[in-house]
Parts: C-alpha cells; structure tokens; sequence
C-alpha cells in the first residue's frame, strides 16, 4: 500500500519534476499524527520519493505505518548507537543522532545517491528574498526546483551537506545579519543535503548538528547553508515527543557544554538573547574552520596566471 492522504490530496495535478535518484527522509518519533514536514512538502509541490523514518523502539509504529504505509522506513536503534560516538556514557538512545546515520544506510540501500533529511516540525518552505534580491518572503510552490539547484550546489562545492536556512537565522528581518550579508554560511542545521557517495557520520547526543558540522569543518569537510531558502518550524519544544523532553530536561545549557567538549580550541559558552537571556555555545570562527588566504598574504610565492 503507497502513501495515503496528503500525496493524493497535493499531487493529483502534479507532473514529476524530480529526479530519481534523489529523496525526501523524515525524522519522527512519537507523534505519528504530527508530521507536519509531510503536508508542508507536498503543498510545496514536492513530486519526488519521500519516507517518514522512526526507530524500532518507537511505540506508535503501527500508528506511522496505519497512515503513511510504505513511506515508513524503520531502523534498528540499539544497532546504530552501537556505531555512534554519542560524547558521554548516559546509556540511553533519546537523540537524533542515530536516525541521522541511518538515513545514509537506508538511502543506499534503496538505490538514492541524494536525499534531503528534514525534521518533522516545518511548517512552511520559503524564499526569503525577491528576484532582485531584496528581503521578502514567499512560500515555496515547486520545492523540487529548489531541491534540484541545492544537489548542483553539492557537488560543484564538494560540499558535505548543504542546508536551508532556519526562519530563526532572520530575527530583525532586513537587519539581519543574513539579510545583510547574502552569501552562504558554514554552517549547516536542521535540513541537509547529503551523497550517498560522500558518507559522513553524526555524533553527539544533543547538538548534533553543530557539533557535526563544526569538528568535522575543522578538519576540513565543507557543510554550507543557502540563505536564499529557509524553513519555518513549530515553536522549538511546543510539540510534543521527537526530542522535546530531552531538551526540556537540560535546555540549552547542557547541550552547549556538548559543543565545547568536542570543540574547545574554538568554542565556548556563552549568554545569547537580548531581554530572555540564555546560555548558549559561542563560535569563533576564526580558529574554527580552513580558510583560502587571499594572494597579498602569499609573500615570496610566485603565482601561475
């Protein structure tokens, strides 16, 4: 049995657009009845493959599978953390990390040589700025366009990943400083486009993301977000199951001492936010990441023209 609901509902008049060897995964657990990526995607015109992905453990799997059918993909949990540099000895596997992993065995095994993995919580996809690049927002009607362009930007990089941006990266709107800026940043969170053919492996218990893409940056990898495009998400612990209750155990202050253990040359903690003040990781990208020097540093080194 194919998927049921949304698909039939969004894409009776859709021709594909998609390539084939490309799909869309979906981080869930514990909230079958609030995947709201799913509809958002589909709104958004998405023609390609896509899979909601849940553990083995997870207790509403009948529920996933009752609604979504064949678009559920399961992953053995408990085999995955085994594989996983989680960054301390908790025993126990309340993290994403593992899903992120899997997503990699799972697309190669099905035959993709891309995918986009997105959480489950997106309620729209936008652009943020007009055809000439002034800041305005736009919901996305044909996201295989933009999932298209991002594969290109891929490879011509050699990137790792790249990602969207998150509606959070533009508190201040124009004044922004990804409004003010528009070019791509190291960084990359939340979405990521990944080869199957360009392997990596995700650690950390909680940031995971970050502590991903800043370690492995340090020794070189490339992991990129586009402004351009961004994602709009639930209210952050609003919903329900996924990852909420670990982050409501520790907040922010556990997860960013995570970061500084794996990154203490370049990282520390820090206070974020300006009347709700936080304690959040704080980068300095100066000693985080490689970097190309420009020529006048070069000094007695004859360049080829």
């Amino acid at each position: 049995m194919v998927s049921l609901s949304y698909r039939r509902k969004y894409r009776k008049t859709l021709c594909r657009i998609m390539r084939s060897d490309f799909a869309a995964f979906i981080l869930s657990h514990g909230r079958p009845e609030k995947v709201y990526t799913y509809k958002s995607l589909m709104r958004a015109g998405y023609t390609g493959e896509v899979y909601v992905i849940i553990d083995d453990e997870d207790e509403s799997r009948l529920q996933y599978e009752k609604k979504y059918g064949s678009e559920v993909i399961v992953f053995d949990k408990k085999k995955m953390a085994d594989k996983t540099d989680e960054g301390d000895n908790f025993d126990n596997l309340r993290t994403t990390t593992h899903v992120r992993n899997a997503i990699f065995e799972k697309a190669k095994e099905l035959g993709f040589k891309y995918f986009v993995a997105l959480d489950d919580d997106y309620t729209d996809f936008v652009y943020k700025f007009n055809a000439d690049n002034e800041y305005k927002e736009k919901r996305i009607m044909s996201i295989d366009n933009v999932f298209l362009t991002l594969i290109k930007y891929l490879e011509s990089t050699g990137s790792a990943s790249v990602a969207m941006a998150q509606n959070g990266d533009y508190i201040g709107g124009a004044g922004s400083s990804f409004a003010k800026k528009l070019k791509p940043k190291r960084k990359c969170m939340n979405t990521f486009i990944c080869s199957t053919e360009r392997p990596f492996m995700f650690f950390s218990r909680l940031n995971e993301d970050v502590n991903t893409y800043m370690t492995l940056g340090n020794r070189g990898k490339l992991f990129m977000t586009i402004p351009q495009v961004a994602i709009i998400q639930k209210q952050t612990q609003s919903t329900k199951g996924g990852m909420t209750e670990a982050y409501l155990d520790g907040g922010t202050y556990v997860k960013s001492f995570y970061t500084v253990m794996y990154c203490p040359s370049f990282c520390k903690v820090s206070m974020m936010g300006d009347k709700h003040r936080r304690i959040h990781h704080k980068i300095r990208w100066k000693n985080a990441v490689p970097v190309i020097l420009h020529e006048r540093y070069c000094k007695g080194l004859k360049t080829t023209k």
